[in-house]
């Protein structure tokens, strides 16, 4: 592999680097312009046939409609519970359990957050952590930044699993099919069980380093935003923010085994919750001296329309249908997998795309939508609302990821050229392999956190550096489920610092402007996240090998 190769294979990840950080350019130009260039160096550089390319680009476009699905499902949504008073109503239920700000914001970011992750994902937890802290008094400095810094470990499973179902997934596959090196790696297995086995492995690695998170939390909330500057006040919660780090990730775990990649941040946060709110209200492992902030900012009064039973409901009837519909021993599941879209060897190529509608959570979604418009006795005017700013919501996401994902696709499509070369990830890996060998994994996680550092999705990031891990797994002979783990866990920890969700999440507060300050708060976690996973999983390889 020469230079010039190796310039053209990193095109994808210069081009988003250059106009998306150092230009800083929105997502709707600069995944275009990054999709434009991208396209001519395959061609012209990597010799990729043009039919090639441009069916590598429609399947991701294909696959681009699947996720544009459960995004609008999840923020309609959460904006018909806005409008009917049901977001109000969860608001004061937190208000109403303790008055200590750092158990507050593990109640809220940590575990409300990785529900919210669990349903939604795309940036959702901390758009809407973010002013609901604001709400109840925090600084909005403070409320981005814990809300940014909670929003990680549920992350390998936000939106029901997409970045395992579909990223992953995705990104292991060329042309539609599972990849050569991947195939020859699973045998008989299916692509489906490995990816389980994967999902499985980031969660046990979390259980030992996404378990301090909350403790990270309280620690950066009494030290940079108490009156004191202290360390000291926050450390004294260390028992209890164990104590919730491990209610939701131990039970993360034990779903993740049972089920797979859909459940474990929707089912562990509700079991999380389930513990740890009750402990709470006992004061069990807490101070006994309540933790506020210095200077009083009286919240505006919440007006409650609805029972919390009432309110909650819609989020529980999302978890049980979809575990309903995802259990092989019911109907169902096959029921709604029997109706499929897609595209077979598109424009006469090897790849092909396709898609359940049915079974995709965004329907699911859309069916709790219209339960929840009767549930909650819902005016014409509010569904409409409802419907308008979720449009709206869609509409600037549906231009950056319907052009990202065509590009991710010719970057790991790109095997089929005249050039004699490998695919651009499998390129990359032999190099990345030869340079750092065995001392790969510590740098796994940091290739994943580049990726949702420059386009703002776990799921990007997964689909775009998959296959990369793995093949520098096999190069180096590491187990690649560790390895392509230590990726998702690396796209964990680059949602801590992506400049999409930061924008957003500071957005949303008023506090626009200031992304500078709120990333250099966010920068140390997301780095200890990093190499305490990269130095775990290296260790683990290296007792795997011993």
């Amino acid at each position: 592999m020469t230079p010039l190769t190796a310039l053209v294979a990193l095109t994808p990840i210069l081009t988003v680097m250059v106009f998306l950080v150092i230009l800083r350019m929105p997502a709707v130009k600069a995944m275009p312009i990054s999709l434009a260039i991208t396209a001519i160096v395959s061609v012209l550089g990597w010799q990729l046939p043009i039919q090639q390319a441009a069916a590598a680009a429609i399947e991701g476009v294909i696959v681009s409609f699947s996720i544009l699905w459960i995004i609008f499902g999840a923020i309609l949504l959460l904006n018909t519970l806005r409008q009917s008073g049901a977001m109000n109503t969860i608001r004061a239920g937190f208000i109403n359990i303790t008055p200590d700000r750092r158990v507050q914001v593990i109640l809220i970011s940590w575990l409300f957050g990785a529900f919210i992750e669990g349903a939604a994902g795309f940036g959702t937890p901390a758009a809407i952590c973010a002013p609901l802290l604001v709400a109840l008094g925090f600084p909005p400095l403070a409320a981005v930044v814990l809300s940014l810094i909670a929003n990680s470990t549920p992350v390998s499973f936000g939106a029901v699993g997409t970045p395992y179902l579909i990223g992953v997934t995705q990104g292991l596959q060329e042309g539609g099919a599972v990849a050569i090196n991947v195939a020859a790696y699973l045998g008989e297995n299916p692509l489906s069980q490995f990816v389980q086995s994967v999902a499985v492995q980031a969660i046990t690695i979390d259980v030992l380093v996404g378990s301090l998170i909350p403790l990270i939390l309280v620690v950066i909330l009494t030290r940079f935003f108490g009156a004191n500057r202290s360390w000291k006040e926050g450390l004294e919660m260390w028992k209890f923010a164990l104590f919730a780090g491990f209610s939701f990730t131990l039970p993360a775990l034990l779903v993740a085994s049972a089920f797979g990649p859909e459940f474990p941040s929707l089912l562990g946060s509700l079991i999380g919750l389930a513990i740890v709110i009750p402990a709470v209200r006992r004061g069990f492992l807490q101070p006994k001296a309540v933790w506020d902030f210095p200077a009083q900012v009286a919240a505006p009064e919440i007006q409650v329309s609805l029972s919390l039973r009432r309110a909650w409901l819609p989020y529980l009837l999302v978890a049980f249908l979809l575990v309903i519909t995802r259990l092989d021993f019911l109907p169902f599941k096959s029921w709604l997998n029997s109706v499929t879209i897609g595209w077979q060897n598109i424009l006469g190529s090897a790849i092909n795309a396709s898609l359940a509608p049915l079974y995709l959570p965004g329907s699911i979604f859309l069916v709790v939508v219209l339960a929840t418009v009767f549930l909650h006795h819902m005016r014409r005017e509010q569904v409409l609302n409802a419907l308008r700013q979720s449009s709206s919501t869609l509409g600037k996401s549906t231009l950056a990821l319907g052009t990202a994902l065509p590009m991710v696709r010719i970057f790991i499509n790109s095997g089929v050229n005249s050039a004699g070369l490998g695919s651009m990830p499998l390129e990359l890996a032999t190099q990345a392999a030869n340079i750092t060998g065995q001392a790969y994994p510590l740098m796994a996680p940091f290739i994943g956190g580049l990726g949702s550092f420059l386009a703002g999705s776990a799921t990007f990031s997964n689909m775009m550096f998959s296959l990369f891990q793995f093949s520098v797994a096999l190069q180096i002979a590491a187990l690649p489920r560790v390895v392509v783990a230590l990726q998702g866990i690396g796209a964990n920890a680059g949602n801590m610092i992506c400049v999409l969700n930061v924008v957003a999440a500071s957005t949303v507060v008023g506090f626009s402007g200031q992304e500078g300050r709120i990333i250099h708060l966010t920068l140390l976690p997301m780095i200890y996240y990093a190499l305490a996973s990269g130095a775990l999983g290296w260790l683990l390889l290296a007792l795997l090998a011993a």
